[in-house]
């Protein structure tokens, strides 16, 4: 939930233009969850426990976003593939975060730490964060936005996650800030 929570601590401070009108999660004792009830957001907890087939559960997530009018959606740590119909019904407008500039190290498989070790392995002298666009392939859509840190001599995946990850907070929400300005402007691949 610690993404979730500089996105809502953005929103209020005045730096992102905008509020969180709901926050969705597959998992019923999430942080996230617990963050945005705290903040008087409202909550939905939707998963294969709460519908049985993709499609319902697909339907649920596209209704309960409409529901909330959201403008621009954001996966922050959500780890499914949308459906289709969510997909279809906000073109360009669903985003999610990457710990790696995309489109190295990303796709199927390639989480968490994973990430940075296929980074330290590599022999990387850079890595960052990467904002794009979400389609039906993990990690494939449209970069929106990057921030770029440097590969440290003797980094640990723990201490490039750890810098990775405050720069993925920042760059979410300047990325959010520079949308809800209309600085930025989402476009369909």
């Amino acid at each position: 939930g610690t993404t979730l929570q500089s996105i809502i601590d953005a929103c209020v401070l005045g730096r992102i233009k905008g509020r969180v009108v709901v926050v969705i999660s597959n998992n019923s004792g999430s942080g996230a969850l617990r963050r945005a009830a705290a903040a008087d957001i409202e909550t939905v907890h939707l998963s294969s426990v709460t519908h049985s087939s993709g499609d319902s559960l697909d339907a649920a997530i596209c209704g309960a976003l409409q529901r909330a009018r959201a403008d621009v959606i954001f996966l922050a740590g959500y780890m499914r593939r949308l459906g289709p119909r969510t997909l279809a019904a906000f073109p360009a407008r669903i985003l999610n975060t990457h710990p790696a500039l995309l489109p190295r190290f990303g796709g199927q498989g390639m989480f968490g730490d994973r990430v940075f070790e296929a980074v330290l392995a590599g022999s990387e002298s850079e890595s960052g964060a990467s904002v794009h666009l979400v389609d039906a392939e993990y990690d494939t859509g449209a970069v929106v936005s990057q921030e770029r840190i440097r590969v440290l001599p003797g980094d640990t995946v723990e201490s490039l996650k750890a810098r990775v990850q405050a720069c993925e907070r920042e760059l979410i929400v300047k990325t959010l800030a520079a949308i809800a300005s209309g600085e930025l402007v989402l476009h369909s691949p």
